[in-house]
């Protein structure tokens, strides 16, 4: 991988911890919470897009705004299950099997489907990466004492990971394949994510509510992670899906040192030395 791509993915890594220690703390938020976020990241978003569609010599195609559409999809699932997994589970459990499982599933279809060969070297630090991963998230943590919750959100972390590896694979697919310009490709899906949840969100009496009592939350997370997610759209550009994939999920380390840090959830030696796994895993993809 080189240079740039690497600078980009480990910078979404540490804006994508950020948004998701903001989410964590909404427990009772669901889907009104993410129409929420959605809703300000395509405020955000929109009129940037619109002025680079103006500038720029490339015409809109109509297969831009098909492209948009299934992502969109696939980040309502995405939102809805993490936040879900968020609100029974630890942290320091849904997050790390959520981002290892996703990559994991990139990196094998990507080589099925796709064909790419990333080299030896950059498959042993994909797999460094997901079995760091796996580590931070093993153990028992500080409360979360009920089995039953620990299993809950093992399991929505997985559904997370499959979202994950849905839309990461699509998104290559269209910044590379279709062309689409990722600045217009997330800021159309953020749109369109905000109208497919907005029947439900509003149907909510206290949205009004929500939005008082978690501002904070709405803007860090509806701000950041358009951020972290065009960062990562941009090194698609640069470097293969099943490199990408599995670099940026150094997050996971910021997230589990700030799940022991900020929340109080325990085992931190567990989570440092997968954080040692994981960072070499990275270099071996930075040497790929």
């Amino acid at each position: 991988m080189n240079g740039s791509a690497l600078a980009l993915v480990l910078l979404a890594a540490v804006v994508h911890a950020g948004w998701n220690l903001a989410a964590k703390r909404v427990r009772d938020g669901g889907a009104s919470f993410v129409f929420l976020y959605y809703t300000t990241s395509a405020v955000c978003c929109l009129p940037l897009a619109a002025a680079m569609l103006v500038l720029a010599p490339q015409r809109p195609q109509w297969t831009w705004l098909a492209a948009a559409a299934v992502t969109a999809v696939c980040h309502v699932a995405y939102g809805i299950v993490l936040q879900r997994g968020y609100a029974v589970g630890d942290l320091s459990v849904v997050y790390p099997v959520a981002r290892g499982s996703g990559p994991l599933l990139s990196v094998l279809a990507a080589v099925v489907l796709f064909g790419e060969r990333p080299g030896a070297l950059g498959l042993v630090g994909a797999f460094l990466v997901v079995a760091g991963v796996l580590l931070i998230g093993g153990g028992r943590s500080a409360g979360q004492t009920d089995p039953r919750a620990r299993r809950s959100g093992i399991g929505y972390g997985l559904l997370t990971g499959l979202t994950i590896a849905a839309y990461t694979l699509w998104d290559d697919h269209s910044v590379n394949a279709l062309a689409v310009p990722p600045l217009v490709y997330f800021s159309a899906g953020a749109l369109l994510q905000s109208l497919l949840l907005a029947p439900s969100a509003l149907g909510r009496g206290d949205l009004a509510g929500l939005w008082r009592a978690h501002r904070r939350e709405v803007l860090i997370v509806g701000v950041f992670s358009p951020v972290a997610y065009l960062l990562v759209l941009y090194a698609m550009r640069m470097a293969p899906v099943s490199l990408v994939a599995p670099a940026r999920e150094v997050s996971i380390v910021l997230g589990g040192l700030a799940a022991w840090l900020v929340l109080g959830e325990a085992d931190p030696a567990r989570r440092l030395t997968g954080s040692v796994i994981v960072l070499t895993g990275i270099a071996a993809i930075a040497a790929s």
